[in-house]
């Protein structure tokens, strides 16, 4: 039963993963790709390492995969996050398909002057 559940585990990670990969090719900016890879890498990696856990048990190894899990969740979002802010700060632009003005209006940014602060 154990075998099953670790072959479940794997199969999902592993199909995570490749969407992840798939999603990095196929997304039009860095805002879409960021988001393809940060929650398909994170999860599909999660897979795997529970995958780990149940298959070695609470050994030293499933200790290292439960801190790896947490390590992982915690600074994926925050990593992902920091990212998106630099590749906004630095005027990356978000990907417009045309026609999409009429049906997503866009909204005016609030400009921020930095020599009064």
């Amino acid at each position: 039963m154990i075998d099953i559940i670790f072959y479940i585990l794997m199969s999902i990670g592993l199909c995570f993963v490749f969407l992840g990969c798939l999603g990095l090719l196929r997304m039009p900016d860095v805002y879409c790709r960021l988001q393809a890879s940060t929650k398909c890498v994170t999860l599909g990696t999660g897979s795997i390492l529970l995958a780990t856990l149940v298959k070695t048990g609470f050994s030293a190894i499933g200790m290292k995969a439960i801190v790896c899990l947490v390590f992982l969740f915690l600074n994926s979002p925050t990593a992902a996050h920091a990212l998106a802010k630099a590749a906004d700060i630095s005027g990356i632009k978000i990907w417009e398909k045309p026609g999409d003005e009429k049906i997503y209006p866009a909204k005016p940014r609030p400009t921020v002057d930095i020599d009064k602060e």
